[in-house]
């Protein structure tokens, strides 16, 4: 059990040692560092900028001496970086297209991979993208590429006709289905990518960290439990099952985030949507 968890576990014993599940207050803990100025870091900065800099760490020791015979990290970074270009950039994008966006989609898709592994980790223990401020930064990066990628391809005016008119529509359905699209696609995607992200991270992290406070519960702090203490056991494996599933949803939403990515820029750069 982490120190991280043990504190959280322990609040949800009152003093009359009756159970409380976790709450929300869990993801605004208070101030650390730089207290009531607009710098101001908690716990949940401090592992999203740790987060950041082993996922920087890695990758300079992967490849700060390139060969052209890769030895075991190098070769490891290559591999992690192919799978970006293959999945998304070459298979959605196309080579030349998806050759420009690279540096784009391979940091949204290990940034939110590592923010959202922090979950799991040890002495870590949260999600660093389970506060709507991370991922709406990166649904924000997302819009911008969008936006830039259909008018480097198409120029304003013809961007923004592609996507707020609809082919085939006849001209006066026109002045109902553009300002739908127009709520569509520049308000409603960028929200649904945040909300999507930030919920999943969110939830798991409630779940786990409600099955192992019923394990504290039932095996330390309720009184007088009796045999029904045995129901420790069942929450103690449900928690390390819902770490494993976390563990899975992590890659999974670091995958569909940057597969949106490449999705939308592609609409962006093609004639229609």
């Amino acid at each position: 059990m982490t120190a991280t968890s043990t504190a959280l576990i322990a609040s949800a014993a009152s003093d009359d040692g009756s159970f409380h599940p976790p709450g929300l207050e869990e993801f605004f803990p208070p101030g650390i560092f730089f207290l009531d100025t607009p710098f101001e870091m908690n716990r949940i900065v401090l592992v999203r900028l740790l987060a950041v800099a082993v996922l920087l760490l890695l990758f300079y020791l992967g490849l700060r001496r390139a060969r052209r015979v890769p030895g075991r990290s190098q070769a490891l970074a290559e591999m992690a970086v192919e799978f970006v270009k293959t999945n998304f950039a070459d298979d959605v994008l196309g080579e030349k297209v998806g050759r420009r966006y690279m540096p784009l989609l391979t940091g949204t898709f290990f940034g939110i991979l590592a923010m959202n592994l922090t979950g799991i980790v040890p002495l870590l223990n949260i999600a660093s993208t389970s506060i709507f401020i991370m991922p709406l930064v990166f649904a924000l990066a997302v819009y911008v590429a969008f936006i830039y990628a259909g008018i480097k391809q198409h120029g304003g005016f013809s961007f923004f006709r592609n996507q707020l008119f609809l082919p085939g529509v006849p001209w006066p359905m026109h002045i109902i289905l553009a300002p739908v699209e127009l709520i569509n696609v520049f308000l409603v995607r960028p929200l649904s990518l945040s909300l999507r992200l930030m919920l999943n991270m969110l939830v798991g992290h409630l779940l786990m960290v409600l099955c192992f406070s019923a394990t504290n519960y039932f095996f330390v702090t309720g009184e007088d439990l009796g045999v029904l203490s045995i129901f420790g056991v069942v929450t103690l494996g449900a928690g390390v099952v819902m770490t494993l599933f976390e563990f899975v949803v992590a890659i999974l939403q670091a995958y569909v985030f940057t597969l949106l990515t490449a999705v939308y820029i592609q609409q962006s750069v093609s004639e229609e949507h």
